[in-house]
């Protein structure tokens, strides 16, 4: 279930108060006239079930509350009401496939937001991942993977293309690129710093990395499995089961990835870093196409899913 708090202005409370108790899956209706102060105007509550609350905060949207009020949505973790039950039962479709475009354009605006928090998250996840490439090491590998902030940028250009919204797009390609520009150029002086204090030396990348070789040696399957990762990933997302998202973050090599093309190019070792670098671009590239087609996907099944649905109801109220 789904928390609504909404600030209506006055004179189109009523409106609200009639959209809400339309939508089919609502409940806890409460209106409290004259609540709210800033801005001012009426606070009505209620609670509405995940599958229907896309619906219902489009068409306060077309009532212009969110530019003349406020509506602020949250999860409710536990409810305890017959009536809730009641109100999940009615809504159609089930819970774990809907999807909230609102929700998920706003997060993804905030993960991919071109931050000094991200910068440093990638930078150093990019960092360990060079620690671990030189020493072969599948921890730190895993490790720089789950630190890595990429699929944030990566999910917010996915939506932005899906919801027609270039600024979000383009925002968060900005972001990706940057970050990782950025994140390759520290970690080549890294490199070089390690290199000086005698941690790094060009044998430990020339030598046989059964662990990490295939970082830089892409493959027909590092296409399939970042396909897979961009699945599961918006699917994380559009489900609210952010848990999975620490699967997807370790089982493609975009950090790595990058993490090896800085080392490679700090020691010269130019067919390493071209195909380091083709790696990083084929999960990008995949995880991209994967996230895009996936919530397409999700969109004409949620639409035919309402549709069907919708035909039911009417069939019931005619007594067809």
């Amino acid at each position: 279930m789904l928390h609504l708090r909404i600030i209506s202005p006055s004179d189109r409370t009523d409106a609200v108060v009639a959209v809400v108790e339309k939508t089919v899956g609502t409940t806890h209706l409460v209106v409290l006239r004259g609540a709210a102060r800033d801005p001012e105007g009426d606070l009505v509550l209620c609670d509405v079930a995940r599958e229907a609350g896309d619906e219902l905060i489009q068409e306060l949207r077309e009532l212009e509350i969110d530019r003349l009020g406020a509506i602020a949505v949250e999860n409710i973790d536990l409810s305890l009401s017959q009536r809730a039950d009641e109100a999940e039962e009615e809504a159609p479709g089930e819970a774990a496939d809907a999807v909230l475009w609102e929700q998920l354009t706003e997060a993804t605006h905030e993960e991919s937001t071109l931050t000094i928090t991200y910068c440093a998250f990638m930078i150093l996840a990019t960092m360990i991942a060079a620690c671990g490439v030189v020493l072969d090491n599948a921890i730190l590998i895993v490790g720089a993977m789950a630190v890595g902030p990429e699929f944030g940028p990566l999910a917010g250009v996915c939506v932005g293309v899906v919801q027609r919204g270039p600024r979000l797009a383009l925002r968060s390609l900005g972001a990706l690129l940057i970050g990782f520009a950025a994140a390759i150029a520290a970690t080549t002086l890294f490199t070089l710093g390690m290199d000086a204090i005698g941690q790094f030396e060009p044998g430990m990348l020339d030598r046989p990395r059964p662990n990490t070789g295939f970082i830089w040696q892409p493959d027909p399957f590092s296409f399939v499995v970042s396909l897979l990762a961009g699945v599961a990933g918006v699917l994380s997302l559009t489900s609210a089961k952010s848990g999975a998202l620490v699967g997807v973050a370790i089982s493609v090599t975009t950090v790595p990835a990058a993490a090896n093309a800085a080392v490679a190019l700090g020691y010269g070792e130019f067919a390493q870093m071209w195909g380091s670098a083709e790696q990083l671009l084929l999960n990008l590239g995949g995880i991209m196409l994967a996230g895009i087609l996936t919530l397409y996907g999700q969109k004409a099944l949620w639409r035919t899913q309402r549709g069907r649905w919708v035909r039911q109801a009417k069939g019931s109220a005619t007594g067809l």
